[in-house]
Order: C-alpha cells, then sequence, then structure tokens
C-alpha cells in the first residue's frame, strides 16, 4: 500500500509513447521506409543559423520558453574587445550615448567588421598595386621593365651600358654613329670615349694588366671625347634614354670577346686588342682567357664561378665592372617575377570569370530559361502520382491513418500506390491487416495550371499601388480557378500620406462573400517577444473583380490583441517576416495535420469554400509586394518552370523600374536592375543556385512530389524551414542583421543550406514592374539594408560544402567572390579612378601596362554587348552609362554608408507610417507569453467543435421556434424564424456524445461565427474543374452580333437556376465525437456501386469563361476523394 500511494514520476507529454498496433518491419537484408511520428528526411538537416527554440508551442505548463543564451567563450565577442579596447563601456554610455548593453556590443562587433574590411581592402590595394613597387620597384637597376634587349630599339647605342637617342646625333669624320646603330642598334660604343687609367678608383692599386692598362692607346685609339664630360655628349648631340642595355645568353655567346660575372655583360674588346697574347704571371689575365677561349659558347661564357672561387682573382671583380661595364644580363630578380606572376594570374583568373559569367549567362538566356518557360510536355502529365491529400513520408500523422492520407480527404474509392507498408502484425497478435495504400490520381486531372496561391504583404502603401499589383495578378492569363489572392495588412496603421489605412484599403478592394458575414479576431503564433508573441487578425474572404475577373480573395488583417489596440500606435503589426509566416505556418500545419491556431483553421475554412479543393492542392506560392505590377503571362511563366523540374524549389523573374525617369535617383537604378538579373542571377541559375530571389517577384514550392511519384517532400514548409525563419529574439549583430534587414535573402539562405542539391533559378521570361526609391536618402536607407543582409547571409553561403559544382567551377566559389567583391567595393572604385588618371596622364607602352586597362575595359564593356544580346534594346546603353558615371554612388558612397551602419537594425525611410519615428520596432514587447491563450488543436478537433457548435445553435433556434410559433423580432427589427438544418461538408456526424460537453464554450468563441454551408448558398464542388488556358473553348462573337446582344440583353446562365438539394451535399466522411476513439470512420455508405455520383455545381464567384468549359472536364476529383471518377 505504500509504494501504491508512493508520489509519482511526472514525465513531460512528449515523454509518454503513443500507442500504436502498427506492425514490426520485416526482417531480411533490405530496410522499408515507413510512416514514423518524427518529421526527418532522409539527409539530416544542418544546424540552424541561429538556434531556434525547442518549439513554439506552449509547453506542459502552458507557457513558451524563451531559448537561453549560452554563456560559452566566444572567440568572436573577445576579438570585437579587443579591437576595442579603445572603447570603454563607460564612455560609450556617456559619449556615445549607448545606454542598452546589447548596443554597446553590437557597436563593438561594427568597428570589428570595419576592422576586417578595411584589412581585406588594404589586402587588396597591396595586391594590385603594392605588390610591384615593393618586390619590383621601378627605381631599381634589376627591374626588367628599365632594360631593354640588344638590337631592339632602333637608332640607340649604349654607353656604359645606358642607351642613347643617336638618331640627332653630329658624327666625327673618325666615326660614323648612323652607321654603328644601322649594324646594330644598341651596341656598346664604350671603347671610343677618351679614359685614362686614373679615373677608375676601382683598379687603384691592382697589379693586374687588366687593371693598370691605360685604356686609350696606338693599338686603341679613342677618336671621341673625353667620356666623363658632358660637352662631349653635347657636341656629338645624343641624348640619354631611361633604358639600360639588356642581353639574353645567346647574344653573349655570339659576340666576341663578351663574358659575363654576376649578371654584368663585360666588353673585354679593348683589353684583348691590346694583348692578343697570353700575359705571363697574371692571375686574371689567365682567367680571363680561360673563359673567352676555352669555354663552349653555348654556355654563355660565364665567369662568376671562376672569379668568386678564387681568392687571388676576386679582389678584381669591381675593377672590371667599372672599367668594361657593358650592360647586364636582361633577367627577372624573384620579386619581380613574383610581382608579374601575381599581375598574369590576377589577368587570367578575373578575366574567366568574367568572360564565363558572360559566356553562362548568354547561354542560359539563348537555350535554358526559354525551355524552362515552354509548357510541360504532355508525358508527364500522363503519368500517376501521389494525390495531394496524402502527407509526406515522416509526418506526425494519426496512429490509425496508415497510408497518411489526410483527415480531411476520404480514401473509399480511389485508386491506390502501394508503399512500404507492412502486413502483419507481432506474432502475438491474433489479427491480421489487409494491405493499404495512399490514394494516387493522374496528373491530368491537376493539368498545366498548379494550384497557386498569391501572397500580397501590405504595410504602408496607398491605395492606387495596392489596386495596380491585385490587378496585375487578377488579370494574368492564369485562371481564376487555380490561383487566389492571399493579402496580409500587417497591422491597423496608416501610410504617410494617405487618408485611410492600410486594412481599410485592403478590405474595400474586396467584393466580399456573405457566407462569411463579418469577421472576427483569431489569435495565431506571432513573431515577437513578450507579450508581442500573441497576436490576433481578421479574415475577410471573397473575390477580386477587375475587368470580367473574379479572382477568389482572402485578406487577413493583423489587429492585435485587445491591450495592443488600447496603447500601441501600430497594434497587430508585426513585420513582412510575420505576414510571410502567416502564410508558411499553415500551409506546414496543413500538410503535416499539425496543430492550427484559431486564425489556421478559420484560413483552411474560407479557401476550401473559395476554391473548391482544400488548402493541401495548393502547390506554388507566388510573393508579391503591394507596390508591384506583374506582366500577364508571368505567374504562367513560373509555373511552367516548376513543372519542368521537380528539383526546382524558388524561381524569381526580372523586376523592372517602373518609375525610371522620376529622378536620377531612379535613372542611376535602371542599369543595376538589369545587370543584377540578366548577368548576376542568370550565371547563378546555370548552377541552379540563386543566391537571393527578391522578395517582391518569386516563387516558391510549397511541396513536391518526388521522382518516384510516391511521396512528397515539404519545401518551404518544412517545419526546419518554418521554425528558423520564425525566430524572435536575437542577440549577435550577425544574427540581427539576417533576420530583420533581408528577409527574402534569409530565406533563400535557408532553403539552399537545408536542400543544396535542389535549385534555385531566374527566368526572363517572367517580368515585372516596381516603384524604387526616388531621392537619396531612401536610396540609401533601402542599400545599407541590402548591402549588410547580402554580406552576412554570403559568410552564412560561402560555408555550405555541397552546393553545385567543383573548386573554381562550383557555386561555393562564386558566392565566395561575391562576398569578397561585395566588401572591398570602395578600393576596388578608388583604384580603378587611379587606374584611369594614371592611364591618362601616362599612356601604357608595353603589354604588361596595359593589362590593367584591359581588365578594366572588359568589366564595363561586356555588360553592353550583353544588353545587345538579350534585349536587343540599345537604349539600355544608355542607362549604362548614367550607371557609370553613378559608380562611385553605387561602390563608395552606399557601400561605405552601410558598413558604419552594421548596428543599425531599422528599415529607415523606405517604409514611412503616419506618426512613427525612426528605429521604432515592430516585435518587442514587455511581459511573459503565456502559451496557453492561443490553442493548438488538429484540424479534426476543430471540425468537430465547429459541429458541436453549429448543433448547440441549432438547438437553441429550435428553442426560440417552440416559445414564438409565429416568429419573433431581432433587435434589428427583422422577423426572424428557424434557420435549416446545419450540416458539414465533411460529415454530418454524431454529437449524442457530447453536446454540452465542457470543452464547447471553451473553444467555441474561437471558431467563426458563420456557416458556410448554410442552405442558402451552394456548397463547395466535389469535383476539380478544368484550369484552360485562356477562352480556348468559348464561342467568339462578332462587333455586330456582340452590340445587338447589348441592346437586347442577355442572361449569364441559359439553363434554370435548380434549388440546391440534399443531394448536391454528398456525405464525405463521418467525424465521430467520442473523444475516446479519435479516429476517422468510412463513408456513411458502404456500398459504392450503389451510390448516386455527386452533381458538380459551380462554385460560388466563377468567372463565366471558366463556367463554360463543358468539353474538357476533368471529372470529380473531390478535394476529399481524390480518385473518385464518374
Amino acid at each position: 500500500m505504500a509504494a501504491r500511494f508512493a508520489p509519482q514520476p511526472t514525465y513531460a507529454s512528449a515523454d509518454v509513447p503513443v500507442p500504436t498496433n502498427r506492425p514490426p518491419l520485416p526482417t531480411g537484408t533490405t530496410i522499408r521506409r515507413a510512416k514514423t511520428l518524427t518529421r526527418p528526411e532522409r539527409s539530416v538537416a544542418p544546424v540552424p543559423l541561429i538556434n531556434p527554440q525547442s518549439s513554439l508551442a506552449p509547453s506542459a505548463s502552458g507557457t513558451i520558453q524563451a531559448g537561453s543564451q549560452s554563456s560559452s567563450f566566444d572567440p568572436w565577442r573577445l576579438f570585437a574587445q579587443v579591437i576595442t579596447f579603445w572603447a570603454p563601456s563607460f564612455l560609450l554610455r556617456s559619449v556615445g550615448g549607448l545606454k542598452d548593453k546589447g548596443k554597446i556590443q553590437a557597436w563593438r562587433e561594427k568597428i570589428a567588421l570595419c576592422f576586417i574590411i578595411a584589412i581585406l581592402c588594404l589586402i587588396v590595394g597591396f595586391i594590385t598595386v603594392g605588390t610591384q613597387k615593393v618586390l619590383c620597384p621601378v627605381s631599381s637597376s634589376m627591374n626588367p621593365s628599365r632594360y631593354s634587349t640588344l638590337g631592339s630599339v632602333p637608332g640607340t647605342l649604349s654607353i656604359l651600358g645606358i642607351l642613347y637617342n643617336v638618331t640627332q646625333a653630329k658624327s666625327p669624320s673618325s666615326v660614323n654613329l648612323d652607321q654603328l646603330t644601322l649594324k646594330e642598334p644598341g651596341q656598346d660604343i664604350t671603347p671610343y670615349f677618351y679614359r685614362t687609367a686614373g679615373q677608375y678608383s676601382a683598379c687603384q692599386g691592382l697589379n693586374f694588366r687588366v687593371a693598370s692598362d691605360q685604356p686609350c692607346s696606338s693599338t686603341t685609339e679613342c677618336p671621341l671625347g673625353p667620356i666623363n664630360a658632358s660637352s662631349t655628349f653635347t657636341q656629338l648631340n645624343i641624348q640619354e634614354t631611361t633604358l639600360l642595355l639588356g642581353y639574353d645568353w645567346d647574344q653573349v655567346a655570339a659576340l666576341p670577346n663578351y663574358f659575363v660575372i654576376d649578371g654584368a655583360v663585360l666588353n673585354m674588346n679593348p683589353y684583348m686588342t691590346q694583348h692578343p697574347n697570353a700575359v705571363a704571371s697574371d692571375a686574371v689575365d689567365l682567367a680571363i682567357r680561360t673563359i673567352l677561349k676555352t669555354q663552349a659558347s653555348s654556355s654563355g661564357k660565364d665567369g662568376t664561378r671562376l672569379f668568386y672561387n678564387r681568392a687571388d682573382i676576386l679582389t678584381a671583380v669591381p675593377c672590371l665592372y667599372e672599367r668594361y661595364y657593358a650592360g647586364n644580363i636582361a633577367k627577372i630578380t624573384p620579386g619581380c617575377f613574383v610581382s608579374s606572376l601575381f599581375l598574369y594570374v590576377g589577368l587570367i583568373v578575373i578575366l574567366a570569370l568574367v568572360l564565363v559569367r558572360f559566356a553562362m549567362a548568354c547561354v542560359f538566356s539563348w537555350f535554358l530559361s526559354a525551355k524552362l518557360a515552354g509548357p510541360p510536355d504532355k508525358s508527364h502529365l500522363n503519368r500517376s502520382a501521389i494525390s495531394p491529400a496524402v502527407m509526406p513520408g515522416g509526418a506526425n500523422v494519426s496512429v490509425d491513418n496508415r497510408t497518411g492520407t489526410a483527415p480531411w480527404a476520404g480514401p473509399h474509392g480511389s485508386k491506390k500506390l502501394v508503399k512500404a507498408i507492412p502486413t502483419r502484425l507481432p506474432a502475438s497478435s491474433s489479427t491480421t491487416l489487409l494491405p493499404e495504400a495512399a490514394p494516387v490520381m493522374s496528373l491530368t486531372q491537376i493539368g498545366t495550371e498548379l494550384f497557386a496561391i498569391c501572397l500580397v504583404t501590405c504595410y504602408s502603401e496607398g491605395e492606387d499601388s495596392i489596386r495596380s499589383t491585385l490587378d496585375s495578378i487578377s488579370r494574368t492569363t492564369y485562371s481564376d480557378a487555380r490561383k487566389l489572392l492571399f493579402i496580409v495588412a500587417d497591422g491597423m496603421i496608416t501610410g504617410a500620406g494617405e487618408k485611410m489605412s492600410t486594412p481599410d484599403i485592403c478590405v474595400g478592394l474586396l467584393d466580399a462573400d456573405p457566407r462569411f458575414g463579418n469577421p472576427m479576431p483569431m489569435s495565431y503564433l506571432a513573431i515577437g517577444s513578450g507579450m508581442k508573441r500573441e497576436n490576433r487578425a481578421m479574415v475577410y474572404a471573397g473575390h477580386y473583380t477587375v475587368a470580367g475577373r473574379r479572382t477568389p480573395t482572402v485578406i487577413v488583417v493583423k489587429c492585435g490583441t485587445e491591450a495592443e489596440a488600447t496603447s500601441d500606435k501600430k497594434p497587430g503589426n508585426r513585420g513582412k517576416r510575420d505576414s510571410q509566416l502567416i502564410l508558411m505556418n499553415f500551409f506546414s500545419r496543413v500538410t503535416y495535420n499539425d496543430r492550427m491556431t484559431p486564425l489556421d483553421f478559420d484560413l483552411f475554412r474560407k479557401i476550401h469554400t473559395l476554391m473548391g479543393v482544400t488548402p493541401d492542392f495548393f502547390e506554388v506560392c507566388l510573393m508579391v509586394d503591394a507596390d508591384t505590377k506583374v506582366y500577364p503571362e508571368s505567374l504562367k511563366y513560373l509555373v511552367n518552370c516548376m513543372h519542368h523540374d521537380q528539383m526546382i524549389m524558388g524561381v524569381c523573374g526580372e523586376t523592372r523600374i517602373a518609375n525610371k525617369r522620376d529622378s536620377w535617383v531612379t535613372a542611376i537604378q535602371v542599369f543595376e536592375y538589369f545587370i543584377s538579373h540578366h548577368l548576376a542571377k542568370a550565371f547563378e541559375s546555370v548552377f541552379g543556385g540563386v543566391s537571393c530571389l527578391p522578395g517582391c517577384f518569386s516563387m516558391f514550392r510549397l511541396k513536391a512530389r518526388k521522382t518516384t511519384g510516391d511521396d512528397w517532400i515539404p519545401l518551404i514548409v518544412k517545419p526546419e524551414i518554418v521554425r528558423e525563419y520564425s525566430q524572435s529574439e536575437v542577440t549577435t549583430l550577425h544574427q540581427q542583421n539576417l533576420l530583420l534587414l533581408g528577409e527574402d535573402r534569409f530565406l533563400t539562405t535557408i532553403l539552399l543550406r537545408t536542400f543544396p542539391n535542389r535549385k534555385m533559378m531566374f527566368l526572363p521570361q517572367a517580368k515585372c514592374r516596381t516603384v524604387v526609391p526616388d531621392t537619396f536618402k531612401v536610396l540609401l536607407s533601402q542599400r545599407r539594408r541590402w548591402i549588410n543582409s547580402t554580406i552576412h547571409n554570403l559568410m552564412e553561403l560561402v560555408l555550405v560544402r555541397n552546393l553545385c559544382g567543383t573548386f573554381c567551377f562550383s557555386m561555393q566559389f562564386v558566392v565566395f567572390m561575391d562576398l569578397v567583391g561585395t566588401v572591398v567595393l570602395p578600393i576596388a572604385i578608388a583604384l580603378t579612378y587611379a587606374l584611369i588618371g594614371g592611364m591618362i596622364m601616362q599612356p601604357p607602352t608595353t603589354f604588361e601596362e596595359a593589362i590593367p586597362l584591359m581588365l578594366l575595359v572588359s568589366v564595363l564593356g561586356l555588360p553592353a554587348v550583353l544588353i545587345l544580346i538579350t534585349t536587343r534594346k540599345v537604349v539600355y546603353v544608355f542607362w549604362m552609362i548614367i550607371y557609370l558615371v553613378a559608380l562611385p554612388v553605387w561602390n563608395f558612397i552606399l557601400p561605405v554608408y552601410a558598413f558604419w551602419h552594421f548596428d543599425d537594425f531599422s528599415w529607415g525611410e523606405t517604409r514611412k507610417v503616419e506618426g512613427e519615428a525612426k528605429g521604432e520596432g515592430h516585435g518587442a514587447g514587455s511581459g511573459t507569453f503565456d502559451g496557453s491563450s492561443v490553442p493548438l488543436r488538429r484540424w479534426e478537433d476543430w471540425e468537430r467543435s465547429r459541429l458541436r457548435k453549429l448543433k448547440r445553435e441549432e438547438r437553441r433556434r429550435r428553442d426560440f421556434d417552440r416559445m414564438h410559433p409565429s416568429g419573433y423580432i431581432s433587435s434589428e427589427n427583422d422577423l426572424l424564424s428557424a434557420r435549416s438544418e446545419a450540416r458539414s461538408q465533411y460529415g454530418d456526424g454524431s454529437d449524442t456524445h457530447s453536446v454540452v460537453s465542457s470543452e464547447d464554450d471553451h473553444y467555441g468563441p474561437q471558431i467563426g461565427g458563420y456557416n458556410e454551408n448554410h442552405a442558402q448558398f451552394p456548397a463547395p464542388p466535389v469535383g476539380l474543374y478544368v484550369s484552360g488556358n485562356g477562352a480556348g473553348g468559348n464561342k467568339v462573337v462578332g462587333g455586330a452580333e456582340l452590340e445587338a446582344m447589348l441592346e437586347s440583353g442577355f442572361d449569364d446562365d441559359e439553363s434554370p437556376q435548380q434549388t440546391p438539394t440534399s443531394a448536391m451535399y454528398a456525405t464525405r466522411y463521418q467525424l465521430s465525437d467520442n473523444p475516446s476513439q479519435q479516429r476517422l470512420m468510412s463513408y456513411a455508405s458502404s456500398d459504392s456501386g450503389s451510390r448516386t455520383p455527386p452533381t458538380q455545381h459551380q462554385p460560388y464567384g466563377l468567372r463565366i469563361e471558366d463556367r463554360n468549359r463543358t468539353g474538357e472536364k476533368y471529372g470529380p476529383l473531390g478535394p476529399l476523394d481524390p480518385g473518385e471518377k464518374f
């Protein structure tokens, strides 16, 4: 008994094993992969860039714990402290105004980063300019640029190794200088000048004849004047040049009486003329004759070893230099060789990179992109694959759902694709299970137009910008039945200069669906700290109508909690990343059947009602900013690109500038936008690794089918991606630059890190126009964010080793070059202008001097060729000239400003809100968030509560009807009567167990107060509708006939109006409301053969041209029964 009443240990909910009747894997040599209760894929996910919290879900205590910061040793923080030792913290607080400890650390890290950038700039500058000046200075006598090889410069002769210009010389009668230069330009004429033995100081005191003989004698006449008198050269009218005479070894070997000592060429003709025979007892004479007479001429007659190995003749070497010097061997010193090596390697590498980028961009533009933008292959559409209603392998599914089919999709009557699922229970069990399989479908039923959701994030834009964006998306050639406008208004705010708030503008453009009534605020988990982690949003649903198009539209207005609405200036505002995460979290939970927030369930119901399919049918998501105008064919081109390659997980189009002529600020951006797409992104697309998909116009794949077609792979909705992208509390400067300044680049980075073998592409055929900053102040703020975000994201992306390619031909090397090129922009533009100035003042005379000029011309000139090849618009050359004039702005002013503001994480002047001060954040909150205030439940639990709520309201209504048989008057003076019976498109279900359970009132307020399945509205269709291209199947009428029809009038629907009957709403499956069962029931009717096929009805608000496509129906592929046929 004591043991019975002993305190029991407490367990976390995650530690309790989930009961399952799944049999173990069969034994054998193969390993089969089946559904599990965890979510990993085959590959191990990379280490997160930012340490994520274990979960955003509440813990067992009902609170969400913030990630604890590690107190371990951090080398980077120590380095920042060392670099900024001269700035103590108390000085930064008192003088610098940095009161917060985090701001002080961010300032120190900024200084450390700027120090590293300065070091890199100095290294680049030294390699470019300083290497040659240090290793091979121009003043050095061994500099190869100072030498002129014998015979290479006409009209010159050499005296004491120095070249003289003798083209205008006045030759005496005894010596014809013109004949000498014609015979061999540059030859040594030193012996023709008068000299004495006493003028050679290095020869004094030596007894060798080579040092004591008079240079000029009867045998060696000296017809020209004294060599050390300037008047001699004046009379001869010869001018000294800056070049030295150089010999190669073959020339020394061919010249008589020439030999070399330690690189110096000595002309011994005067000595050998005076002494044709050997001089007795003269060691130097013997050595000279040994070199000149006995050494083979092919050796070049080098006497260095002979003279330097004998001490008795070594003393004569300086005298020989001074008296008989005629020039030097034209050799390259090690320093000059290294300098030339740097120069030529730089030429080859940089020129190769420029040419390769140019060539690959042209190849992509000519061949690859056109194939990606074309229509998909019919053979691809004719194959069968797994249904969208099947959750991916490893999803967190119910233990009774063996095939992984979503609970809102009935498994009855569909084709089966057998997967590796065990068929027997353990031997101890007497029960045998039949094989189960996941439903499959023909891709023809989906067609060429995938279900696409178009996310438009709004903050402070005006009505004209938002309307033009929505108009452009709605008017695309993509069918309205296959696209959904998903608009998110980021808070109850009013843009600067606007009369209406952004939510009012968005809702005013919507043709609301009367089925949903007035929305109520729904809670969800937002990005923020403290109490800001909870937020609420209202979901408006209906259609956006323009030019005969009716596009299904959902508007999410983030309104904030009650406390926030009364105290904050911008209630509900959490930033653009939070707006994207509303969509990403929703589809992640739909894909995995994970626990939903009230906002998720509300979105599920309204999207299903508007589109006629459950949200899991959506495969792609187009992200567009509210000031972007999409071209009509762009959406189709992007989806075609996704069709062609299942490995593509993201693709962006070309962004053009809509206000290019507004000011000089917009004019300098035109070519920058062009070259960043058609050169940089086109080149990266060859590797499949575009490093940044712009947030203003990009498409991401929500989930992708495996190549085998038997399973799904979540991509942007993968829980690891969503969790890392939803970080709210960051501490280091690096993390804040990653998360807070460029959410589009950060999302691309984590996708490439998680799926390095998948592709990020650029499609030039898909185009859009956007509004760019028209004042320099706004441009400065925007580029500060972009440059800093680029640097910090590339720092992470360069560490991903398994990207496409290898060594210099890899995406990793390209990222590294982009990173280095970004941080050294200031020194690069300074060196460029220094080069241009130097070339103007002193034009190059040799190939080596012209190498920098060649690089400059190739870097700046090839984009002009690319313009003519890709766009064939000569006007872009004009925009390029404007861009080149503004190069100091792009490469010096903007980068230097951005580097110095590494610790500024605000959006600055880019998006201004009425009454907002600079630096006001949107996610910082006080207090502690209680996770229990945001309920998280699975879809089937929410649906069960919704049915109970409907039945509860219906019972109250019947009670009123019994009390008031003749009806009663509401507060609006309307005569009300009993409503029709509440029903569900998913199943009526029995509520006899818990109609008045304790959880009804608890979750009732979290469920929208509307019934989308009311009898007065048609139900969502149970089949997929054909998404044709344009109005190919419609009847075309002429102008006269159309005018006659308009005068007489006509009816859109020729068939009589049908009253909805109960047969129209076929029961899909029944939900058991017994919490103890927690499983899905089969169809109400078990006899599928006798069941009447459900009748298809037009969804609410469908376009006229879509209704008339009677000749190409796909058949009743219902959202709840993917495989059912007529």
